[in-house]
């Protein structure tokens, strides 16, 4: 299972993330089941609550429902794969589903950035150019935006997940990850992959672009902020742009650690396991929902009134 002779290619592949923990792996199916179920619970609430307020129904808080739809999408394509593994030691995967789950992780991780960057437009419009926010943000202005990200996210990944088919997976067929990542399957591969590590960077090139138009977008913000008069709206303005601001900090930090951890040798296999589950856990799917529902004054307002609601129908029954 662990090498093979040049000229063969493995079509499946053994996903043994965390093995070195041996008889213990069963141990971790209860944190992360309970991380698994309350992703779902929390980004499902989040996006009920989005869906049947109609004072919701404006651009930010779809951006919000969006990054919820993700943190329950992405789970949702490793985790319970994973589970099985941890409590059976079942790890194969065939050829053609690890490349479908590598391409549907790391579309979604582009489009969490995009998402992201559209939050930052958006608050920039509303707070520096409020007179204009109706001319700017527009269902016209939003299909020309979303259609170019959905080209540019696309095409990376496309080409990305693509370079990868022809190669041969003849050095092992066991990946030490819990889910196909994109620098763990190429390290599988023999002959020149130096191509695909390009791939690679320049899909990472996708949320560090997105990064820094966020940043000015946000700098440019907090001028204008500091320039208006001080009031209600000026400290309004500053608690939504800092809670935007949290859920930022906390999704690139998450990526540049797994990113940096896979290109440091000395960083213990189990760990890179660790921070890449954790960045594709935390930032969407377990800090986004706390963040929103409980600085985001209607969405909290609205996630109360809902839970009052079905306590009160439960205690009358």
């Amino acid at each position: 299972m662990e090498s093979s002779p040049s000229n063969v290619s493995h079509q499946t592949l053994y996903l043994n993330g965390f093995g070195s923990l041996l008889h213990y792996r069963p141990l971790l199916f209860a944190p992360l089941c309970l991380v698994f179920v309350y992703s779902l619970v929390a980004n499902s609430a989040l996006i009920l609550v989005i869906t049947k307020q109609h004072t919701l129904h404006a651009p930010m808080y779809i951006l919000i429902g969006a990054i919820s739809a993700l943190g329950i999408a992405v789970p949702v394509m490793f985790v319970p794969r994973t589970l099985v593994s941890f409590l059976s030691n079942i790890n194969l995967i065939s050829r053609e589903e690890c490349l479908v789950q590598m391409f549907c992780i790391h579309y979604c991780a582009c489009f969490q950035s995009t998402i992201l960057l559209g939050m930052a437009i958006d608050r920039y419009v509303a707070i520096c150019l409020p007179l204009r926010y109706n001319d700017y943000i527009n269902v016209t202005h939003s299909l020309i935006f979303n259609a170019v990200f959905v080209i540019r996210n696309t095409v990376v990944i496309i080409v990305m997940v693509g370079l990868i088919i022809p190669l041969k997976f003849c050095k092992s067929n066991t990946m030490y990850h819990c889910f196909c990542e994109h620098t763990s399957v190429v390290s599988l591969a023999c002959g020149n992959v130096s191509r695909n590590y390009i791939a690679g960077i320049v899909a990472f090139c996708i949320p560090t672009t997105d990064c820094i138009f966020i940043v000015y977008s946000y700098v440019l913000i907090f001028m204008a902020i500091l320039k208006s008069p001080s009031g209600d709206s000026r400290q309004k303005a500053i608690n939504t742009c800092s809670t935007h601001i949290m859920v930022i900090c906390v999704a690139y930090l998450s990526a540049m650690t797994a990113f940096i951890g896979y290109r440091v040798n000395a960083v213990p296999p189990d760990f890179r396991v660790f921070i890449s589950l954790m960045y594709l856990l935390v930032p969407g799917s377990s800090v986004n929902p706390i963040i929103y529902g409980v600085r985001t004054k209607e969405i909290r307002n609205r996630i109360l009134k809902m839970f009052n609601t079905r306590c009160m129908k439960v205690f009358y029954l």
